[in-house]
């Protein structure tokens, strides 16, 4: 009898941690299934935000539903994933603003929660605050940063508090005044940085439920260069950004807020002044930076883990004008948003030597944002 009680125990706890055991299974296989949306250009025949799932193991896809939108030109995520927050960019102070949306996890539909207006033209940027309690959008026209109050329903409260920046360039085509082009938080949580193209800035503003100027550092950048995106490295001890008119990637050692330049590396040897977006492989190893306007494609660097210090190993073609890049977050997979080829291109990331290879491209409309967000 003893003997047989014993058995049934263990029997039980056997069946619990196999019970356990296929549930982590299954979590895992659910961790590579995302939902996948995409910003576009609406001025040809685009709807707005198309919404796929995308399986990150496989580059599968399938578009799941599609919003309405004028020019969602970039979108961000509430830190728990549920509410999309996107820029309505026409270069129109008393049309330009910010949507809402909740996300259902369960259909991928898009349901509209609450509008604003930024009160600054042509916003092409937004992210959300680490605790989820307020946006800050980039207006490239305007000059100048929005932030809005933000409630856990994804309504906005209060009124737009803006930002005003001024500065000019040496491009006098490109610079005639400041160009907000990214906003983007430090990884200890604690500052706000924002890149100026117009005015060869980087603005560092402290972490706090009111922002304004007076906690504004400035770091400048060489004259005529244009900084327009940066991505720190996963470790938070590098951040690098592209200068979208001298094509460059400029390397920065990251301590207590400062910013310490220790390289510039060329990324558009075509001299073309289209450099646009940067992003670094989950794992840390490489860096992608795309360039449009000539020899539209994407310059692949490797990173030293020892100082950060960036190397040229190869530049992939794509389609024309890759605006944005997005990578999976298992590492395997890089999407350019080609505006002017009406696709998203999916390029398997070599893990071994970070170089890239077609594996199928998405039609759609002048796509020009790509981001990624679980479906749980």
């Amino acid at each position: 009898m003893r003997g047989n009680y014993i058995l049934s125990i263990l029997i039980g706890v056997a069946s619990v941690f196999c019970f356990l055991y296929s549930c982590n299974q299954e979590k895992q296989v659910d961790m590579s299934e995302l939902y996948m949306l995409v910003g576009t250009y609406t001025s040809q025949d685009s709807e707005g935000i198309y919404v796929y799932k995308f399986n990150s193991d496989t580059g599968e896809y399938s578009l799941v539903s599609t919003t309405k939108v004028d020019n969602p030109s970039y979108l961000t995520f509430s830190p728990n994933g549920k509410i999309v927050y996107a820029v309505s960019e026409n270069d129109d102070v008393d049309v330009d603003g910010v949507f809402s949306y909740q996300l259902d996890k369960k259909n991928g539909k898009l349901s509209l929660l609450d509008s604003v207006l930024t009160e600054g033209a042509a916003p092409c940027y937004v992210v959300s605050s680490f605790d989820g309690k307020w946006l800050v959008t980039a207006n490239y026209n305007g000059g100048s940063l929005s932030m809005v109050k933000t409630n856990d329903f994804g309504m906005f409260e209060n009124a737009v508090h803006v930002i005003q920046f001024q500065g000019e360039g040496p491009n006098k085509s490109r610079q005639q005044q400041s160009h907000l082009h990214c906003i983007y938080p430090s990884p200890d949580s604690l500052y706000l940085f924002a890149n100026d193209l117009g005015a060869d800035k980087i603005y560092r503003m402290d972490y706090s439920d009111n922002l304004d100027n007076s906690s504004v550092v400035e770091f400048s950048v060489k004259p005529g260069s244009g900084p327009r995106h940066s991505s720190f490295h996963p470790s938070g001890e590098w951040v690098y950004t592209i200068t979208e008119l001298s094509g460059e990637v400029i390397a920065y050692n990251y301590t207590d807020g400062v910013l310490e330049e220790f390289q510039t590396i060329l990324a558009d040897k075509f001299h073309a002044g289209g450099s646009a977006d940067i992003q670094i492989s989950p794992n840390g190893k490489y860096l992608y930076a795309s360039n449009r306007l000539q020899g539209d494609g994407i310059a692949i660097f490797s990173i030293d883990q020892d100082n950060g210090v960036l190397s040229a190993i190869g530049y992939q073609q794509t389609g024309q004008h890759p605006r944005n890049l997005a990578i999976t977050p298992n590492g395997k997979f890089i999407l350019a948003a080609c505006r002017d080829e009406n696709q998203i291109e999916i390029y398997q990331i070599d893990d071994n030597t970070g170089f890239l290879n077609l594996h199928e491209s998405i039609s759609v409309n002048q796509p020009v944002c790509v981001k990624f967000t679980s479906l749980d």
